[in-house]
């Protein structure tokens, strides 16, 4: 009986070294993809309009200059938004800085298609072709500003972010919203359910981009989230949010 148990803990042990490895190596290791890219104008050097993932200013949401729109492929829906991706130029010798120099931005838009061109000229966002709108700060790091669509490689990397989970809350007395930004390990967001101290644990449906909700009426007690990213990984934070919590607001929670 004592050997049976040891042997179920150091296989449960063996299993959770072997899961923690193919993490690691899911970002360290990930191959270079080919794929286009190009950038978007804009005069404050990030793309700070409200964008598909409802991110909304994007200074405020921790991402500034280091942010990309995505074709419809890569975007899938909005699933991606927050992902991050390695980005270089390559194989252009007028374009591409000197080595190759990569840049990590985070997905924070969608880049529509065009069906009125192909997708060799104008068209660079129409299925199924991957391609990446980078903001014009985030575009000057890997290629010359004369440049107008480049040839790069990309891959998806873990993304660093300082400070926990944020929460913003928004909605109604029957409708409650929640915009979920600065999340580490994968960025993606797979699954989120919230609890009140009336309640148990409620899931949450993505209504759009990074904005999840449910129609059930929060206010006047704090709030817990679970978060489950794209890789299965699940984060609780327990009592984000005060009882006297305001739509608006925005509470910070653990971090993956």
């Amino acid at each position: 009986m004592l050997l049976s148990k040891m042997g179920v803990l150091l296989f449960t042990f063996l299993y959770l070294i072997l899961l923690y490895s193919i993490n690691i190596v899911a970002y360290k290791d990930q191959e270079w993809k080919k794929a286009t890219a190009t950038y978007a104008k804009d005069t404050e050097g990030s793309l700070i309009t409200e964008g598909a993932c409802g991110y909304g200013d994007l200074h405020k949401a921790s991402y500034g200059k280091h942010s990309v729109g995505l074709s419809t492929i890569l975007f899938n829906r909005g699933s991606t938004c927050g992902a991050c991706y390695e980005i270089r130029c390559v194989d252009h010798i007028l374009w591409c800085m000197l080595g190759s120099p990569s840049v990590i931005v985070t997905a924070t838009d969608f880049c529509p298609p065009n069906f009125g061109l192909s997708v060799d000229y104008g068209g660079w966002c129409n299925f199924p072709r991957e391609h990446f709108e980078l903001s014009q700060a985030a575009f000057a790091e890997i290629a010359k500003g004369k440049a107008d669509i480049i040839p790069i490689q990309y891959r998806r990397v873990k993304c660093e972010r300082s400070g926990g989970l944020k929460f913003t809350m928004s909605g109604s007395s029957h409708f409650y919203q929640v915009l979920i930004t600065n999340v580490g390990l994968d960025g993606e967001v797979f699954a989120v359910k919230v609890k009140g101290s009336r309640t148990g644990w409620i899931p949450m449906a993505r209504n759009w981009g990074m904005n999840w909700h449910c129609n059930v009426n929060l206010q006047h007690q704090p709030l817990s989230f679970e978060v489950t990213s794209s890789t299965g990984k699940t984060l609780t934070s327990y009592n984000v949010a005060p009882p006297n919590w305001q739509f608006g607001q925005t509470f910070q929670g653990k971090q993956f």
